[in-house]
């Protein structure tokens, strides 16, 4: 007797319950180049959001130790904004459905760690250089966002970093199934922020979405945009 293997996690079937429609847009006046490089110059005080993939994570590093926690692998991603003269944009890009780790997903060009990388900064430009064919001189580093850990085990942190537009991508068909561009004003709109609630076997976990036109960005990535989004607003 044949045994059926279960159905892959859908998430575009889990059910929304609700959005952040009382949260306010960042406004237009951050969302320009310049707002942005002064940014990352300030030091105000603004809350990280923990999801529940973060919770799950640290649980489960704790669980393997006997609570006294474990060393996740290092990565690094680049949110790249493409610099238009009306706008900005991130790029993100679409993983091929054959990978390991989040097959099909979309994610930010980037990585994990090798041992030869200087830091996490190097590690993003050599990932997206790798990945997207985008050299690492035509990147301007503003800075950074806090690490976000993931249930797959990895340590990921977000560099920012400018790009000129007018690049010519070249994706690595082997991890790359499509890059495309998003404006930042639809990103930083929490309207467009669902909470989704799925119901495990371990139980709920809530995590975010962001449907865009026919791309739908979710988990890991729109939890790096969540704090991308309350950080340009502190």
């Amino acid at each position: 007797m044949s045994t059926k293997s279960p159905s892959p996690f859908d998430p575009k079937a889990v059910p929304v319950v609700s959005r952040d429609s009382h949260l306010p847009a960042v406004h237009t006046d951050l969302l320009c180049i310049e707002a942005i490089r002064t940014r990352f110059t300030e030091n105000k005080s603004w809350a990280v959001e923990v999801t529940d993939e973060n919770r799950a994570a640290m649980s489960a590093n704790s669980a393997m130790t006997g609570g006294r926690g474990s060393v996740p692998t290092p990565a690094a991603v680049l949110i790249p904004l493409i610099a238009y003269e009306n706008e900005l944009k991130i790029l993100l890009t679409q993983r091929t459905a054959h990978l390991y780790d989040h097959p099909g997903q979309i994610s930010f060009p980037g990585g994990r760690s090798d041992p030869n990388d200087l830091s996490a900064e190097f590690t993003a430009l050599r990932e997206a250089e790798e990945e997207i064919g985008l050299p690492k001189n035509k990147v301007e580093v503003l800075g950074c966002l806090p690490n976000y850990l993931t249930i797959t085990g990895y340590q990921v942190t977000p560099i920012v970093g400018l790009v000129t537009p007018g690049h010519t991508y070249q994706a690595d068909e082997f991890e790359v199934a499509d890059i495309f561009e998003v404006p930042l004003s639809f990103l930083m709109n929490p309207h467009h922020h669902e909470h989704r609630l799925w119901q495990s076997p371990d139980g709920e976990r809530r995590f975010y979405a962001i449907p865009y036109e026919n791309k739908f960005i979710w988990g890991a990535t729109a939890g790096i945009l969540r704090n991308l989004y309350h950080f340009l607003r502190a």
